[in-house]
């Protein structure tokens, strides 16, 4: 073992979204050796935007709200940065066939000038290897060692791992090692989410900023240039509700956009002139029943975090990558 690991300070984080980001800041500020590894090419997971030829869309997460004192302390520092701001949308409702202004009164936030904004502001700083799938990990001589699709068996070994993976992933990785990982991934309906990215090149004449709807197709419509920092051509996001989505997840693109888009016509915002991409989040949305907060196992030194085991959220996310980094170096 490395020498600057004898106390068991090196640790492994499986997943560069906000949990694992959130993670691994914290074990770092408390001293520990980090190494996060992520098999996508960009940290922030699903606070996302899709970027194209004059263009851009939050195509994942479209806001954040914030309620826990710590995690209202990280917001601050974020829009200190100026990698938030606060977003003031004009909001309605669709529901039973009609239209209504949403009363709701909270605090939307988004990343500036995109929704990954504060998380590559967490990413500096790190340890993060990008590209990297990681198909394996096992536990041997008091030692993790993992292996990925890219690269094979990592030379490096660590003291502890942590999965910062939706719950499907989580279960496949790490299943075989505890019963406790098939209990709690078992208690998450994770379910997926189809998003319509919609170009205009001028503004559609609708009278709101952003929507939810209910009882139809789509749960949530967002004009992206209504956002700060958001400029160029206009893009609007749609969201099918995750019921539809997770029943019709095997459906060809194709179909699946144009009865989003047949949707999106009857509540008023007509894309028939627009450009079109489709994006498919395959788990998107679920969380644990009791609430969890995070989950560790001292003797394998296994631990996971994500916001499916703290209530779903931006805010569930971040808090509970920090807690369980917290937890860690108690231990």
């Amino acid at each position: 073992m490395n020498p600057s690991n004898k106390e068991g300070k090196s640790v492994a984080i499986i997943g560069a979204g906000i949990a694992g980001l959130s993670c691994a800041t914290r074990l770092q500020a408390l001293g520990y050796e980090v190494d996060l590894f992520e098999k996508s090419h960009g940290p922030s997971g699903r606070m996302s935007t899709r970027h194209g030829d004059g263009w851009s869309a939050d195509h994942g997460a479209q806001y954040f709200t914030a309620r826990d004192p710590l995690f209202i302390k990280e917001v601050h520092s974020w829009l200190k940065h100026d990698v938030a701001r606060i977003w003031h949308p004009h909001i309605e409702v669709f529901e039973s066939g009609q239209w209504h202004q949403s009363q709701s009164k909270e605090t939307r936030f988004v990343g500036y000038p995109g929704m990954n904004s504060p998380g590559k502001y967490l990413a500096k700083g790190l340890n993060i290897h990008y590209e990297q799938t990681i198909e394996a990990i096992k536990y041997q001589h008091n030692q993790w060692h993992l292996s990925s699709k890219e690269s094979g068996e990592h030379t490096k070994q660590f003291d502890w791992i942590s999965l910062a993976l939706p719950a499907p992933q989580t279960r496949a990785l790490a299943n075989i090692l505890h019963k406790d990982i098939d209990t709690i991934t078992s208690n998450t309906n994770m379910k997926a989410c189809w998003t319509v990215m919609a170009r205009f090149q001028v503004k559609p004449p609708v009278t709101f900023d952003a929507a939810f709807i209910n009882q139809q197709i789509i749960s949530w419509m967002s004009r992206n240039n209504s956002k700060p920092g958001r400029s160029g051509i206009e893009s609007w996001t749609i969201h099918a509700n995750p019921q539809w989505s997770e029943e019709f997840i095997e459906l060809p693109k194709e179909e699946a956009t144009a009865l989003i888009l047949k949707c999106a016509n009857m509540l008023g915002l007509d894309c028939q002139n627009a450009e079109i991409s489709t994006h498919k989040w395959r788990y998107a949305s679920g969380f644990t029943s009791p609430i969890l907060g995070s989950y560790i196992h001292p003797d394998l030194k296994l631990s996971v975090c994500g916001d499916w085991v703290n209530g779903g959220r931006v805010e569930g996310a971040w808090m509970s990558g920090y807690q369980l980094a917290n937890q860690i170096s108690l231990l």
